[in-house]
């Protein structure tokens, strides 16, 4: 935003922590439960509906003071595959790089199908990402093809 050449920060700036930008607004808290934020203590900022040249329209989590385990990270990887995770240090960004889904996910999602075995019975679940940019997963154990859409998230 510009006011008479001057431009204004729209959040405030971090001193330590990690910013995922680049979140789809529809996905925006859907993130935000994967990561718990009820429960932090450190200080967090959410920015929704925020002007973005390569979306439109984004959504942004900063959180001070804290890592994210990978497991964590993949969460957010199959809820917005477009997120930017930032690691920030001493107010300068000194990592950025795009979520990534692996090609298995193990113990993140639940199958949809009723009978499958990872349903009925104590195991871990396990999906194969078979297109990462659209988010199509099928169940290694009923080959159930699930889409972003339908993803329930354990």
């Amino acid at each position: 935003m510009s006011i008479q050449g001057k431009k204004e920060l729209v959040v405030a700036a971090l001193q330590n922590g990690i910013v995922i930008d680049h979140i789809p607004c529809d996905s925006l808290f859907k993130v935000v439960n994967i990561l718990g934020i009820q429960n932090l203590e450190n200080g967090v900022t959410i920015g929704n509906n925020l002007s973005s040249r390569s979306m439109g329209k984004k959504g942004l989590i900063k959180i001070a003071d804290i890592d994210l385990p990978k497991e964590t990270l993949n969460r957010i990887a199959v809820i917005a595959p477009s997120a930017v995770i930032n690691i920030i240090k001493d107010y300068a960004v000194v990592e950025k790089h795009k979520v990534e889904l692996p090609e298995d996910l193990i113990d993140i999602l639940k199958c949809n199908n009723p009978k499958c075995i990872s349903n009925n019975e104590p195991m871990k679940t396990h999906f194969h990402v078979m297109d990462g940019k659209n988010i199509t997963l099928k169940c290694h154990y009923c080959e159930r093809i699930v889409k972003q859409d339908e993803v329930v998230l354990k």
